[in-house]
């Protein structure tokens, strides 16, 4: 009992001395009078070492693992720590009863510790990983070593899991692919735990390693069942610049499922996301930005982002966001909001959001959200002011530039403006009857059948009519709208402006020429409107043609 416990090198060195110092402890400890309500308590513990000892040794890898001598190492401690501890008290010879209940307290801490460390090391299965000697085909580091350190953030003291918590930091920047091979539910609680550790350095290491699991796309399920929404959401609010950046980054992994995006705001997510907007580095911002657009997809969160400001943060980073996909997750967010709530839209009327919104269609590539988050504001936004604002321009660079989805948007953003003829001559004026007359041709018939419509409403006026006869692809692409096929939406529209280019002889023969009569039967047998009345008016024309040849 004597003997230093440095002389200690075999697992099985270190069982033998721990199982000769249990019933040395017990002994000591039941002879203590003093304090005895905290003695019992120890007692009770004590006795469950040696069934954790004896499942710890019956492990057949118990001797080839150094988890096992650091285990019997730190119950040893514990256990001279005991019996020195109950000499003390049945002398008498402590230094205050307050200090002396704190000791024990501390006492019964670390054995609770020891026992739980045990059963965890066997219940990782860490033990059995060592008689793996192959390294994984490709990579740097055995599993088993990357399973020991995982077992580590579970089993010992902070410090030590620290130490565990570095190693792992680097095994993932070399081997990541291995780790996130491993990983078990186990480690993802054990590292969530770690981020309520008091130690700012742990909590940013911690984090990090949960942004690169989160970011895998493996582990999402497992990192919010294990709790990992509270911690994120409070480094938010106060952790360090790192690890204020990838807790967002981890909530905007996290955010695509819709029930972790309600339970973000649940658990007061909303306040430090904006805030975080506000003040962040880019790439925090970038990442509260797309978190809290993926918030305002949900119906019914979306009053409740308002009411702590979205809608003024939003139109804020559009203006002057630091990263250009933070102005686009922000120009998607306000496209949510207007979606169906004319309150939403008022607000983002009232903090001067149009203005901002065709401010950022100037850039070079228009995509879709801000063209789609104007279109919601038309009814609420007298279409002179928006006109005033410089809308037309900006739809025209969108009808050259844009993504599809954004051509889209900014048709369907004519259709709704063209209310008075006023309007459509301004249109008709600013040259986007070519580029509509192009998007005919587009693969999608979403976009098709828009493209259309806007010219239907278009060619109502005179001077617009005359501006698609002109226009070489107008009949072409026209006419081949006019496919029966069911999939095919846009024919109603192709018709109506077929019809108002049929006053014109040549237009008529161009209808004939690029088979219109065909495709009009099919349409008059199915009662498609105005069919009918357009293949009377194109087969008596091609009969006056033959007649005048003879």
């Amino acid at each position: 009992m004597n003997k230093s416990m440095v002389d200690f090198q075999s697992a099985e060195e270190w069982l033998s001395y721990a199982n000769d110092l249990v019933p040395v402890a017990l002994e000591k400890a039941r002879e203590v009078k003093e304090f005895p309500g905290r003695w019992k308590m120890i007692i009770s513990r004590l006795e469950q070492i040696p069934s954790r000892l004896s499942d710890l040794s019956s492990h057949p890898c118990f001797s080839k693992n150094t988890l096992c001598n650091e285990q019997l190492e730190a119950i040893s401690k514990t256990l001279n720590e005991s019996i020195k501890l109950a000499e003390t008290c049945s002398k008498g010879k402590y230094d205050g009863k307050l200090q002396m209940q704190s000791d024990l307290d501390s006492l019964s801490g670390k054995i609770d510790l020891n026992l739980r460390d045990c059963g965890l090391l066997i219940k990782t299965g860490v033990l059995g990983e060592v008689t793996m000697s192959s390294d994984v085909e490709g990579t740097t580091h055995r599993s088993s070593d990357i399973r020991e350190l995982l077992a580590r953030l579970q089993i010992g003291h902070l410090e030590a899991k620290h130490k565990a918590l570095d190693s792992l930091v680097d095994v993932m920047k070399e081997d990541e692919k291995t780790v996130l091979s491993i990983v078990g539910r186990s480690n993802i609680g054990a590292l969530v735990q770690l981020l309520t550790a008091t130690s700012p350095r742990i909590r940013e290491k911690t984090v990090t390693l949960i942004c690169s699991l989160a970011e895998s796309g493996g582990c999402e399920s497992w990192l919010v069942s294990e709790g990992v929404l509270p911690p994120l959401i409070r480094l938010l609010e106060s952790g360090s610049s790192v690890g204020r950046e990838k807790a967002a980054i981890t909530l905007q992994r996290l955010s695509m499922s819709e029930e972790t995006a309600r339970s973000i705001a649940g658990h007061g997510g909303v306040p430090p996301l904006i805030d975080i907007c506000r003040t962040g580095d880019s790439v925090s911002q970038a990442s509260a930005t797309c978190t809290l657009k993926n918030l305002s997809v949900i119906p019914e969160l979306r009053q409740t982002l308002a009411e702590e400001g979205i809608v003024k943060i939003m139109i804020s980073v559009l203006d002057s966001g630091i990263l250009l996909g933070s102005k686009e997750y922000a120009a998607e967010c306000l496209q949510n909001l207007t979606a169906s709530n004319d309150d939403l839209k008022r607000a983002v009327i009232a903090e001067g959001g149009a203005r901002s919104l065709l401010a950022y269609l100037d850039g070079p590539l228009p995509q879709e959200p801000a063209v789609a988050a104007l279109r919601n504001l038309v009814g609420l936004v007298s279409v002179e002011s928006l006109i005033s604002l410089g809308l037309l321009p900006r739809l025209v660079h969108v009808l050259k530039s844009g993504s599809l989805g954004a051509q889209k948007a900014a048709t369907s953003s004519i259709c709704r403006i063209c209310n008075t003829m006023e309007v459509k001559k301004l249109v008709g004026e600013s040259g986007c009857i070519p580029l509509l007359i192009k998007l005919l041709e587009a693969q999608t018939n979403g976009v098709r059948e828009v493209a259309a419509q806007a010219i239907a409403s278009l060619m109502t006026l005179q001077h617009n009519r005359r501006v698609v006869k002109k226009d070489d692809k107008s009949v072409p692409n026209l006419v081949q709208l006019l496919d029966p096929s069911p999939q095919n939406t846009a024919k109603k529209y192709a018709i109506s402006c077929l019809g108002l280019l049929s006053s014109s002889k040549r237009c008529r023969k161009l209808m004939v020429s690029y088979g219109a009569i065909g495709y009009l039967k099919k349409l008059t047998e199915s009662e498609i409107p105005g069919s009918a009345k357009l293949l009377e008016k194109l087969e008596r024309g091609r009969l006056k043609s033959l007649f005048g040849k003879k």
